[in-house]
Parts: structure tokens; C-alpha cells; sequence
């Protein structure tokens, strides 16, 4: 076998789970976002209704995608399409970085570069292995919507739309892990660069110009800056355009193309982009295995706090909004409480949707948090650690610690948040106690997946980052979109997100929330307890 062969079918051994479950997600959430729609909006009347309320709120068009019409095809796309694309977008640049960056910063491409593949195969075999993992996702994403009878050439776009999102983003981490020193770094940029363009994107859309039918939407010319606005572009089942396709593919080979040019260009270890110096001597506030796990995490924790401040100012200042429109709209008023679960009125409900996108956003955090205690494991940067007298429990607990703090401060950022917003809208005073506890409940939610990671690592280490995402992806699937898909209710209820306590009257119904105290507990004992007698497994 050649040297290209065997180096992809590496990197197809090494990946071929992560893929597995990003592809066949992406491609069930297609299929499942059909059922959803002709349920909730079975009627021409009902995607008018909601296609005018949506181009009469530029708010609702940030988190939707591209009005082009009301057939169920074009409005199954205006619905999940952006979403589609964010996930492959998010597979691509996974995929690039921990093939590139990642594997020089584990002192692999060292040993890789030293045989006949040389410097620049390496990193062709990934952008061949990034364009056929996009491809299938491409090809599995069609068939999951044909197998609907939805037509074909609106099918065969939105598969392809998302696919060429995802070679654009594969060009994008191909290029951050040039420019940064580190696998961090360059995770960090593409995420950022990821968040900027579907948010402008959005933007793009919300002040764009509606169709006098006000069933369709001409967006704004800053929108055409954003891959994901290409994918929508392409309006499948309504105008059926391939060149926004093709705008993604040229976009990803190029920057994958600039990125082996600029790796020709440096050493090994070295990066464009200038690691910042740290001090000759560490703060005495350093001087513990708990401070070095914080300093670790820090950064990555205020950004998602940041994300959690968010959430909880839209949550508080929309929900009135929601409200009116809902009122003209039964339909928006049923799938709000279908996500919530909430029985009051609609502004608690409309809060406990944003809130449950909130335990996510924790979630994620957490997740993170811990993870990052593989990593370091990985690099082997943890045994020098616990060569002193740092204690291998003790060592997980500090990540499983500082991962409970990071789910309290972005929820402690979303409740504060949200509280100025009722005190800036004049709201009503309830919604102080609703945020609360909506709050309270989704940061117990977040901590199952804090003590599920912790417990992963000690189980199964090397598949530590796979499966613990994996997880939270699962349960957003099932506690967001479950309800939306028609799912039976008890499978939406296994997510933790879905079953957290909410206010109801005078008094609060707590649902779940045992349950959820004694996953955590039980979690946390088990993890720690395995840890005892669990060696260090490092590479991988």
C-alpha cells in the first residue's frame, strides 16, 4: 500500500467513530426535522403564519435560516438547514486541527515527517480525509430527505449545501492550525470565526428585504461574507441554486491549499502567530494542583460564561416579544411549550426554552473542563504532576471541581443577565423567581454531564473526547429537537435538559430533579472511586 493509503486509512482508523456519529446525526436530524414539520405545520396556513411572523421579527430570522417559500421542503430548510450546516461545519474543524496542530503538538508529525511522507503529505491525506467525510455526510444527508419524498433536487442541495459548509470549514482549521502555536489556539480562532459568520449570517437576514407575499427573503449584501449564508443561498426546494454550492468548495481548497504553502514555510513547533511569553515566575495564587487546572480552563470558561450572559438577557427581554406573536400564531405558542415543558404562561415558557439552550451552553462548558484532564494525560504533562505528592483522586477532583464552578459561573452570567433584562423591559416581577429556578435546575442538568465525563476518562480514556460530546449532543438532540420530531415523550425525557424542576403557580414542580441529584452523586463516587486503582494511559 502506498504511502498516501496508509496514512488515510490511519487517520480513518483513528476517526472512524467521531465521524460515525457527527454523519449519522447530521443525517437522522434531516430526516427527523421532516416528521417535525409536517406535524407542528401540516397546513399551507400554518408556514404562512409563522413565515410572516418570523419576517416581521428580525430577532426570530438570527436563529432561523433564509424564508424562500411554504412548501414543506422550503420550509423544512428555513428551519434546520443553518443547523445542518453548523454541524458539519463543527465536524471539519475538529477534523483539521487534531490531524495537523494536534498531532505536532503530541510530537506525532515529528516522527511522520522523519519517513518518506515527508512535511507536506501528512497534510494532503487530511484534506482528502476532511473532503470524503464531508462527502458522505453530503450523500447520507440527501438520502435521509428523500427517503421523505420531499423532491430531489431540493434534496441532493441541502446535502450538498451542508457538505460544501463543511469543506469550508475544513479550509478554516487548516489555516488556524498554521497561524497558532497551539491545538487550543486554533480550536478557539475557528470557533470564533465559526460563531462570527453564523452570526452574521443572521444579521445578514435581518435586514434583508421580505418578498411582498411575505414568504420569502432577499438578504443583505454583508450576509454573502458568511459560508453558512451560502448554504441558505442556495434556497433548495424553492429556486434550487448550485453556484452558492460551489462558493464553499472554492473557499475550503483554497485555504487548504494556503495552508500546506504555509507550512512549507515554518519549523516544526512553529507558528505565524506568536505564542504570547509567560512570566519567569508563576503568581504564589498558582501555587496548587487546583490553581493550575483553573489557569488551565479560564479562558474558555469566560468565553461560554459570556455565551451563558447572552442567553440570559434574550431569554428575559424576547420573551414578552415571543409572546405577542404567539398570540397570533397558536402554532408558535404549542412548539414553545412542546421544548419547555413549562405549564404557565408563555413568557415562563419562552424563558425556559432560552434556559434550556442555556444548560447546554453549560453542559458544553463542563465538558470541555474535564476533558481537558485527558488531554493533559495525553501529553503526558499530568505525570509530572503526579509525581509529586498530588494524589491521582485528588487530581480528578480538581477538574471535576473547577467543571462544577465553570457550570455555576455561566449559569450565575445567564440569571444575572436575565434579571436586567426584566428590570430594563419593566416586566413582570414572577419572571425573577422563574429565571431562578430555571437557572438552579438546567446548572444540576449540566453537572450530570460534569460526573459522566469524569467517569468516561476513568472507564475509558483514550475514548474520553469522543464519547463524552457525543452525549451531550445526544441529549440535546432528544430534550430540544425530540419534541419538535414527534418523538414519544419518554425518550426526550432520558435528556437531562428536558426534565429539570420549573416554576408552576405558586410552587415549583421538580420533575426530575432527584433523579438528576442522584446521577451526580452517583456519578461523582464512581468516578473517583475507579480512579483509585486506574493507571495512566498515555498517547492515544
Amino acid at each position: 500500500m502506498s504511502t498516501f493509503g496508509v496514512l488515510l486509512r490511519q487517520r480513518i482508523r483513528r476517526d472512524w467513530l467521531q465521524l460515525t456519529l457527527w454523519i449519522l446525526g447530521t443525517a437522522a436530524m434531516a430526516g427527523a426535522g421532516y416528521a417535525g414539520v409536517t406535524q407542528s405545520y401540516s397546513t399551507l396556513e400554518d408556514r404562512q403564519n409563522i413565515l410572516a411572523a418570523a419576517l416581521a421579527n428580525p430577532v426570530i430570522l438570527m436563529f432561523r435560516g433564509l424564508p424562500s417559500g411554504t412548501s414543506e421542503g422550503a420550509f423544512l430548510a428555513f428551519e434546520i438547514l443553518p443547523w445542518l450546516a453548523l454541524l458539519a461545519a463543527l465536524m471539519s474543524t475538529f477534523l483539521a486541527v487534531r490531524h495537523t496542530r494536534g498531532d505536532e503538538e503530541a510530537g506525532r508529525s515529528e516522527l511522520v515527517w522523519a519517513t518518506p511522507a515527508g512535511r507536506r503529505l501528512p497534510t494532503i491525506v487530511t484534506i482528502v480525509h476532511g473532503i470524503l467525510a464531508n462527502l458522505v455526510l453530503a450523500v447520507l444527508t440527501a438520502l435521509a430527505l428523500l427517503a421523505t419524498g420531499l423532491p430531489a433536487a431540493g434534496s441532493l442541495l441541502s446535502g450538498a449545501a451542508a457538505g460544501a459548509t463543511g469543506i469550508a470549514f475544513l479550509g478554516i482549521g487548516l489555516l488556524a492550525a498554521q497561524l497558532m502555536r497551539t491545538s487550543r489556539g486554533a480550536n478557539s480562532l475557528t470557533v470564533w470565526v465559526l460563531v462570527a459568520t453564523f452570526l452574521i449570517r443572521g444579521l445578514g437576514n435581518a435586514a434583508g428585504t421580505p418578498d411582498d407575499d411575505l414568504s420569502g427573503l432577499t438578504s443583505a449584501w454583508f450576509a454573502w461574507i458568511s459560508p453558512f449564508a451560502w448554504a441558505e443561498q442556495t434556497r433548495p426546494y424553492d429556486a434550487d441554486l448550485v453556484g452558492p454550492v460551489f462558493l464553499g468548495l472554492g473557499l475550503g481548497l483554497v485555504l487548504a491549499t494556503a495552508s500546506v504553502v504555509l507550512q512549507s514555510m515554518r519549523d516544526i513547533d512553529a507558528s505565524f502567530v506568536a505564542e504570547r511569553p509567560g512570566r519567569i515566575s508563576a503568581r504564589s495564587g498558582l501555587a496548587s494542583p487546583h490553581a493550575l487546572v483553573w489557569r488551565l480552563t479560564s479562558g474558555a470558561i469566560v468565553g461560554w460564561a459570556v455565551g451563558g450572559a447572552v442567553t440570559g438577557i434574550l431569554a428575559t427581554t424576547l420573551s414578552g416579544l415571543v409572546d405577542q406573536i404567539s398570540g397570533e400564531n397558536p402554532a408558535v405558542a404549542d412548539i414553545l411549550t412542546k421544548i419547555g415543558g413549562a405549564t404557565g404562561g408563555l413568557d415562563e415558557v419562552v424563558i425556559t426554552v432560552f434556559f434550556t439552550l442555556l444548560g447546554i451552553l453549560a453542559a458544553c462548558c463542563a465538558v470541555q473542563t474535564v476533558v481537558r484532564a485527558r488531554q493533559e494525560e495525553a501529553r503526558g504533562t499530568a505525570e509530572a504532576v503526579l509525581a509529586t505528592p498530588v494524589g491521582r483522586v485528588r487530581w480528578l477532583a480538581d477538574y471535576v471541581i473547577v467543571g462544577t464552578i465553570a457550570v455555576l459561573i455561566v449559569v450565575a452570567a445567564a440569571v444575572l443577565a436575565g434579571w436586567a433584562g426584566i428590570r430594563a423591559t419593566d416586566a413582570d416581577d414572577s419572571l425573577y423567581r422563574i429565571v431562578a429556578v430555571a437557572g438552579l435546575g438546567q446548572a444540576i442538568a449540566a453537572s450530570v454531564f460534569t460526573v459522566l465525563t469524569a467517569l468516561v476518562f476513568v472507564l475509558v480514556p483514550r475514548a474520553t473526547i469522543g464519547v463524552a460530546w457525543t452525549l451531550v449532543l445526544v441529549a440535546t438532540m432528544l430534550g430540544m429537537f425530540g419534541p419538535l420530531f414527534g418523538l414519544p415523550e419518554w425518550t426526550a425525557n432520558i435528556s437531562p435538559f428536558a426534565v429539570t424542576p420549573v416554576v408552576d403557580g405558586e410552587g415549583v414542580d421538580v420533575r426530575g430533579l432527584w433523579w438528576l441529584v442522584l446521577a451526580v452523586g452517583a456519578g461523582l463516587s464512581a468516578s473517583l472511586s475507579l480512579m483509585r486503582r486506574r493507571e495512566l494511559a498515555t498517547g492515544g
